[in-house]
């Protein structure tokens, strides 16, 4: 018989990520280079202490919990959008968010660590998360050990294709605007086209083209994205100021 008990975890901190809705988050870390976020510490003592030498290593493990899921109870079987949603495998040869337990793990790049009178801040890129994030434990990712070029798996054997990204005339003007606003001009550019490019549409949607006059939108920092699907290419339509 297998002993059962309940562990009780603590946020440790929180992330401000450049997504602040679920929709269009990439579905694997490390597919947008652009995608910032920062981990955010109580400026404690404790904490100060905990992320000493940190930036000796160039990439961390960041464990997290699944927050604001619409998923009410574990499922067994989940249908992976790589997969086109169609094929059905068990959960634990998958990626997917709806687990027993709703904890995650990304590899990102540690870019910098900042120190203010409040906050403790670790500039991660190429992060998977939702704004808000609650963070569980941070481990260095150690190459010797993390890195297995011998593993292999069966269905996700490589990134998946991307779109190609076209911006229409009045979308660019819009950009313009927004950029300036934050003083991001060229990363809100490049961070726009990388999420859009992974297709974040439904499983079923995917890899074909959307119907006459469909759009799809979603929010990417302080601005809504909206772009429509044809010929091969995603194009961005609008770009509005929230």
């Amino acid at each position: 018989m297998i002993e059962t008990k309940d562990f009780s975890m603590q946020r440790i901190a929180t992330i401000r990520s450049c997504y602040p809705q679920r929709f269009g988050i990439p579905r694997q870390a490390g597919l947008v280079k652009s995608a910032t976020a920062s981990i955010v510490f109580e400026a404690t003592r404790d904490n100060e202490l905990a992320v000493r030498d940190i930036e000796s290593f160039t990439h961390l493990w960041i464990v997290f919990v699944f927050h604001n899921q619409k998923y009410t109870g574990f499922k067994p079987l989940v249908q992976p959008p790589r997969l086109g949603g169609k094929k059905t495998m068990g959960v634990f040869a998958t990626r997917s968010p709806n687990r027993p337990n709703p904890i995650g793990l990304s590899a990102v790049l540690l870019d910098s660590v900042e120190f203010t009178d409040s906050e403790i801040l670790l500039k991660v890129k190429g992060g998977d998360f939702l704004d808000d994030t609650p963070v569980l434990d941070i481990k260095p990712y150690v190459p010797f050990a993390d890195s297995i070029p011998q593993a292999k798996s069966e269905w996700a054997v490589s990134a998946e294709p991307v779109l190609p990204v076209i911006w229409s005339d009045t979308s660019l003007k819009q950009l313009a605007v927004a950029a300036s606003q934050a003083d991001d001009a060229e990363t809100l550019k490049e961070l726009i086209e990388e999420t859009v490019s992974l297709d974040p549409r439904p499983a079923h949607e995917r890899g074909q083209d959307g119907k006459p006059g469909q759009s799809w939108g979603m929010r990417v920092r302080h601005t809504d994205v909206k772009w429509q699907v044809y010929g091969g290419s995603a194009e961005i339509i609008s770009v509005v100021v929230v």
